[in-house]
């Protein structure tokens, strides 16, 4: 009986920090990159775009805005976020993935687009989908998945940090760290 009490204090903490750190992400005090994702489902990929930015300080919102299912909720976030100091968007989106492509002809800013592997091609409809945009609409495209999502997390704060001291140190940290890493032989 108390195991099974100790279990759900440990359960209802890791929830409580959960909430708290899914709170700060909401409330960061300056985002610049926004992350959208169709579907409440792509966030186990996307975090991996936001773990990276949040990790080199640089701030996120994150939403969850499909360009099929809230297209008014779509136009009134992106047309509106630049003033809001945002400078990238991050858009993952999976099956039709028309996410990236909808955002890019909203906006100036750069548009990330991250296939996501949601449907039974695996995310070969969505990478098709986000890479084939027409001249003019520009869309940078990234692989399928979770490294996508890391990937253009990098890609947007290697953006950033051309103006962001701050930034730029954060980055090559993180590129020094992850050579160090690598071993020199397998065993």
């Amino acid at each position: 009986m108390a195991a099974r009490k100790a279990t759900r204090k440990a359960a209802k903490k890791k929830a409580s920090g959960s909430a708290r750190k899914g709170a700060a992400r909401k409330a960061s005090k300056s985002p610049r990159v926004a992350v959208l994702m169709g579907s409440k489902n792509d966030w186990e990929s996307m975090r991996a775009a936001v773990d990276v930015l949040e990790g080199m300080g640089v701030g996120c919102d994150v939403r969850v805005i499909s360009a099929h299912r809230t297209p008014d909720r779509h136009h009134a976030f992106v047309t509106s976020a630049e003033a809001r100091g945002i400078q990238a968007f991050i858009c993952g989106a999976g099956f039709a993935a028309h996410l990236a492509g909808v955002t890019a002809a909203l906006t100036p800013l750069p548009v990330l687009g991250v296939p996501l592997d949601s449907s039974a091609l695996d995310g070969m409809d969505a990478l098709l989908a986000t890479v084939q945009m027409p001249g003019g609409i520009p869309v940078a495209t990234f692989g399928i998945g979770k490294a996508g999502a890391k990937n253009a997390g990098l890609f947007a704060a290697a953006m950033i940090a051309g103006s962001d001291p701050k930034v730029r140190k954060a980055l090559d940290a993180f590129r020094k760290k992850q050579t160090a890493d690598v071993p020199e032989r397998p065993f």
